[in-house]
């Protein structure tokens, strides 16, 4: 890691202020002005001692220093060309980076990998009983906003040809022996085995790489030239006009259902708005000159939805409520910068779009750690209730797997836009808690014929990759360590049933402790994973040209930055289906439970 620059010493000197407090005394307890000045210190702490690059330079393509024209202006499909001066950087086939240094990241192996055996984690402690565990404010559309923005992020992909063996445990009904759950594939040109390092295949840049794609063969499926004005393939009907076994780019079909279909839909839908607009703008323009302005003005759109919206929903506290709409506004808040824009280039007066770009203390990539975190599988339900608008008396029941893989067109075909997005909208997820991974995920056969258990690969997973197990995984962000089972949950039932599983505490895997952990007031998940969200959520904005400095009228033009500022997920929603204006207009934010609409027939007029 090089040296962090760029900070004061009177800044620096705070972080570790912010540090020391916190260790005696955690933010959130604080009134929420002291609140908001800790997670500052805290970020900045971050963002000095928690970015490690993972020292591919060797294996990035080699580029022209000097891009195409289209590319100072427009994003690349494969994230080539954000940094101009490393053009390689976050693009789609380099390495994930680290938020612990490489010596303290060491993947597991033989006896130890295998311990203890990640099925018996899977069925002890993280298996969802009879009843969903719900997590009562929030819809399930933000559980599947948080896929449909992983998807984006971040994937390793599989390699089912090298599976791992995990022994069958005594009593486990599994009907093989031992369990083949598939292994993360080797990064090419790593040393080592197993190798310390694995390499994205996506784009790590916050760029929408999840509807447009971060390989030229699903750019190309996607785009519609023959339309003209740089639509996207939006049929007739209003659904997505690309060959099904093409959509979920991101690791195939396996993890495609519903909620992604829906989503997908919608902000394709949506990106041909915006190219209407621009095409009556500019009506001079090709083809790519509209595509690429309108595909900077999703991307931003996402962003911004994400951060000021998504993410104060699953984290309702109020220092955050203040804090993420500053990532995006600044303190100045939204109204000054509508009105007068960017008082000055201080991120935190006026925001981190259209500030100057920062990587802080290491190139920029997503991290290994990031990944870990973002492991929130109970926010998906077993069941699901399909209403329809208006009529509470009309329902159907249907399972996960009734709305998954290619079957996901079918329910959107009969069911239809509106209808579904109001089902999961007045529906509740699954709260991020032992206990509460879904029950399907835990025999679930994929595309390639191969029976997993996903809770169970969960926990591989961050050993394979060397992510360090709970507590040190805390010491590494400056957190107090857990004591014993009892200190780690607060909960003598849980602490007996994971004293039943794990010989120590040193032993508890970062998923387990994760959700055994008791959440800060307001907060969908734990404090442990906070961190690496305060710090990576404001880096993949920070780091990005095309949201710092490149984030202007003369790049995304006057009409995508007002698009940008005007727009949210509620607006959204209702531009491209109307009928989800009564149940929006009574929340404050689209990932909040919707009420459930009166009857038409009886309602007054």
């Amino acid at each position: 890691m090089r040296e962090y620059v760029g900070k004061s010493a009177l800044r620096r000197l705070f972080a570790k202020l912010a540090v020391a407090v916190d260790r005696r005394r955690r933010w959130d307890r604080f009134p929420t002005p002291v609140s908001l000045a800790l997670l500052m210190g805290l970020r900045d702490s971050l963002r000095e001692h928690n970015l490690y690059d993972a020292g591919d330079a060797a294996s990035r393509p080699r580029l022209d220093p000097r891009p195409a024209p289209r590319w100072l202006t427009a994003r690349t499909v494969d994230g080539t060309y954000n940094d101009l001066t490393a053009p390689a950087m976050g693009a789609a086939g380099t390495r994930l980076g680290r938020n612990v240094p490489a010596r303290r990241a060491r993947p597991e192996r033989g006896e130890r990998l295998m311990t203890p055996n990640p099925r018996v984690v899977s069925t002890a402690l993280l298996a969802r009983g009879e009843r969903m565990i719900p997590a009562t404010t929030l819809n399930v559309l933000a559980g599947a906003w948080l896929q449909f923005q992983t998807r984006d992020w971040f994937s390793h992909g599989t390699d089912p040809e090298h599976p791992f063996r995990v022994p069958r445990p005594e009593g486990d009904h599994w009907p093989d022996d031992p369990i083949l759950l598939p292994r993360t594939p080797r990064d090419p040109h790593a040393d080592g085995d197993p190798p310390a390092t694995f390499v994205n295949t996506e784009t790590h840049w916050w760029d929408a790489s999840q509807i447009y794609g971060s390989t030229m063969e699903f750019h190309h499926a996607i785009r519609q030239p023959r339309l003209g004005h740089g639509r996207v393939a939006i049929g007739p009907d209003g659904l997505i006009d690309v060959d099904p076994a093409l959509l979920g780019s991101s690791g195939g079909l396996d993890g495609w259902w519903v909620g992604l279909e829906l989503l997908h839909t919608l902000f394709m839908r949506e990106h041909n708005a915006v190219c209407a607009t621009l095409g009556a703008a500019y009506p001079a323009w090709s083809d790519d000159q509209v595509f690429d302005k309108a595909r900077l003005v999703i991307a931003a759109l996402l962003a911004k939805i994400h951060t000021v919206e998504w993410t104060t929903a699953i984290l309702a506290h109020p220092a955050l409520r203040i804090g993420m709409r500053a990532n995006w506004f600044g303190i100045a808040e939204e109204r000054v910068r509508n009105l007068v824009g960017r008082l000055g280039d201080s991120e935190i007066i006026s925001g981190i779009p259209g500030s100057p770009t920062d990587h802080h203390s290491a190139p920029y990539s997503i991290t290994e750690e990031f990944v870990a975190v973002y492991r929130m599988h109970p926010l998906v339900p077993d069941d699901f209730l399909i209403r329809a608008v208006g009529d509470p008396r009309r329902h159907d029941e249907l399972a996960f797997l009734d709305l998954a893989g290619l079957r996901a067109r079918d329910v959107l075909k009969r069911y239809g836009a509106t209808d579904l997005f109001y089902s999961l909208g007045t529906a509740h997820p699954g709260a991020v808690t032992l206990h509460n991974h879904p029950r399907f995920m835990q025999r679930l056969r994929r595309d390639d014929g191969m029976v997993v258990d996903l809770a169970a690969i969960d926990i591989l997973r961050s050993r394979e990759r060397g992510v360090p197990r709970y507590n040190e995984f805390r010491r590494l962000l400056r957190l107090p360590e857990a004591r014993s089972f009892s200190d780690l949950t607060g909960n003598p039932r849980a602490a007996a049933e994971l004293a039943a599983v794990y010989d120590s505490i040193e032993d508890v895997d970062l998923t387990v402790g994760l959700h055994a952990e008791p959440p800060p007031t307001g907060f969908g998940f734990g404090d442990t994973a906070f961190r690496i969200f305060i710090l990576m959520a404001s880096r993949r904005l920070k780091s990005d040209r095309f949201f710092t400095t490149d984030f202007t009228p003369e790049t995304y033009t006057p009409e995508g930055m007002r698009w940008i500022a005007e727009n949210d997920m509620s607006s959204v929603l209702a531009r491209h289906y109307p009928d989800l204006g009564p149940a929006l207009h009574s929340v404050r934010n689209a990932f909040a439970p919707w009420p459930v609409l009166p009857d038409r027939a009886t309602s007054p007029t």
